[in-house]
């Protein structure tokens, strides 16, 4: 309806059938999902470039040891503090990007939001490609995290946003799958330039992120925004084309209708709960409520956080950032460097079962049984690295054991923990605090991240001062996978196959061992009279104008 303004009619019918998945609704978050490479290829190369002899002797000025010295080639590695320094200092910049994210993708929008974090991240990466010592490389990867803060913030809010609720756990699973492919890429590549003797074995793999930049940032030009940012901001014509558009129907069909419909409703409704009165009051709305309701923003947003801090807690990312000097420290592997392409394969060849097995079984299952399957299979590669990994022989069939269960270990955490806690986050929150709460979880993904980035090192390290673990620090992990499981069996409730409007009724309605059986019965746009008056869609300056606006049809 060019020219005037949109007009909902119709009743309520609380079990509608949603609009039918499109192509463009599969190619649209695929796309999107896209923005995961930036995560994975940044965690794929920087453990090759750690172990890269060129690498080593540009940034500690050691010479290359003789090949018959075996103290010398002990001692020719990155110190534990540099190794520690290098890697966590990008998951501290993404931290600060990912909580200053929420609020610029409510000022300018989701998908302006995602291009400024490209921008940024190209900058960092400039820096990091120049660099030939510590300095330059620690600012730029600084100011590269706080890119890859806006993009995997809000790339999990835009994507949850836009897809059908049918399809919405497979498709932002999609988003771990591109992590995974990010990895692979970055292993291919530094496994093509380890044994380079020029800077450019470390500068290639560092500038290939160049184009993931350039891929995203371009064809994010062409994607809608997200309907919902527009109901948030008033912009409610805007919000119908927008929605007509990633659900490939008219914007007068009866599907967009209803949806729309439900959507403003959940938002006056939780507008009238929790008013956005000021900029800090708005920060604080997200730890507004009881820690007895399940409802309440503080429930969702410590569940938001500590469903992100249980994932990087089972040690996955030690495989990945530490993975080569790991493996070179078992001493009867001849080339880390492959072990830690296969890993990366393995990774990347599993998650996609996530997609089918997440909207089959449900998030919360496969989160409490893919953290059972973690601590047993990490309790096994500690208990074969202290007895029979200890043995000093070349084809020592127990190392190959321990690599077979680091493997499965990460298949589980493929399939299960790795997709499913981005699902959960990107599907709590309510609308007016969704970018923050969102921002607020992914922040804690990179707290954490950065945590162990700074303590593994010094962990694993064989320095004097290091506590040299070795394959002990699997019990450390498995341990951690345990607290993983207690909270997803008692914290984490089920979200398959209702809309984000749905959800949040759900939560108010159930808890998290009652939430797999509840079904809609009512929406609220019909407790809201949305559905049987009639709401008429005209551009205006809030949410709430709108509500004054409401007419008979």
């Amino acid at each position: 309806m060019p020219g005037g303004a949109v007009v909902f009619t119709g009743t309520a019918d609380t079990s509608r059938v949603e609009a039918p998945v499109t192509v463009k609704a599969y190619l649209m978050c695929a796309f999107a999902a896209f923005g995961g490479i930036f995560f994975g290829y940044d965690t794929g190369w920087m453990s090759g470039v750690l172990a890269m002899p060129y690498f080593i002797r540009q940034y500690t000025g050691l010479d290359y040891p003789d090949p018959n010295d075996a103290d010398a080639k002990a001692a020719f590695v990155i110190s534990a503090r540099d190794q520690s320094l290098t890697t966590s200092i990008l998951s501290a910049g993404t931290f600060f990007g990912a909580i200053i994210a929420g609020d610029v993708a409510d000022f300018i929008g989701r998908r302006w939001t995602i291009i400024t974090g490209c921008g940024i991240f190209s900058i960092g990466c400039i820096l990091e490609v120049a660099s030939t010592g510590l300095a330059v490389m620690v600012v730029g990867r600084f100011i590269a995290g706080c890119g890859v803060g806006f993009i995997s913030a809000i790339i999990i809010l835009y994507m949850s946003e836009i897809a059908p609720k049918k399809v919405r756990g497979a498709l932002v699973s999609g988003y771990q799958f591109c992590i995974t492919i990010g990895i692979v890429l970055a292993n291919c590549v530094v496994y093509a330039t380890q044994n380079r003797k020029d800077t450019g074995s470390y500068r290639i793999p560092i500038a290939v992120q160049f184009l993931w930049a350039i891929i995203l940032s371009v064809g994010l030009f062409f994607l809608p925004e997200s309907p919902r940012y527009f109901v948030k901001k008033g912009q409610l014509e805007k919000a119908a084309n927008a929605l007509a558009h990633v659900r490939g129907q008219p914007i007068d069909s009866e599907f967009i209708q209803e949806e729309l419909a439900e959507i403003i409703a959940n938002h006056e409704y939780e507008m009238s709960v929790i008013p956005q009165t000021s900029y800090m009051g708005g920060w604080t709305n997200c730890f507004s409520g009881s820690l007895t309701n399940g409802a309440s923003n503080i429930r969702r947003t410590l569940l938001g956080i500590l469903m992100q801090a249980m994932q990087q807690l089972t040690g996955i990312n030690f495989i990945f950032y530490f993975g080569n000097v790991f493996f070179k420290s078992l001493g009867t592997i001849k080339n880390p460097f492959l072990i830690s392409l296969t890993t990366s394969l393995v990774n990347m060849g599993c998650t996609p079962v996530s997609f089918y097995i997440i909207e089959k079984l449900g998030r919360r299952t496969i989160l409490i049984w893919g953290a059972a399957f973690m601590v047993g299979f990490q309790f096994i590669v500690g208990i074969v690295g202290v007895t029979a990994g200890r043995l000093e022989k070349h084809d020592n069939p127990a190392v190959s054991a321990m690599i077979a269960f680091i493997c499965f270990f990460i298949g589980t955490f493929a399939v299960t923990w790795g997709p499913a806690a981005w699902v959960v986050v990107g599907e709590i929150f309510p609308l007016p605090i969704r970018s923050r709460g969102v921002g607020l979880s992914t922040a804690s993904n990179w707290f954490w991240n950065c945590i162990i980035s700074v303590i593994t090192p010094y962990l694993v390290g064989t320095a004097k001062h290091d506590a040299n673990l070795g394959a002990k620090i699997f019990f450390m992990w498995g341990s951690l996978c345990i607290i993983s499981f207690v909270f997803a069996l008692f914290l984490v409730p089920e979200t398959k196959g209702l809309t984000l409007e749905q959800v949040d009724r759900m939560l108010e309605e159930t808890t998290p061992w009652t939430s797999a059986a509840w079904v809609p019965h009512d929406t609220f746009a019909h407790e809201m009279g949305l559905t049987e008056k009639g709401i008429d869609v005209a551009p205006v300056e809030n949410v709430e104008q709108s509500t004054n606006e409401k007419s008979a049809v």
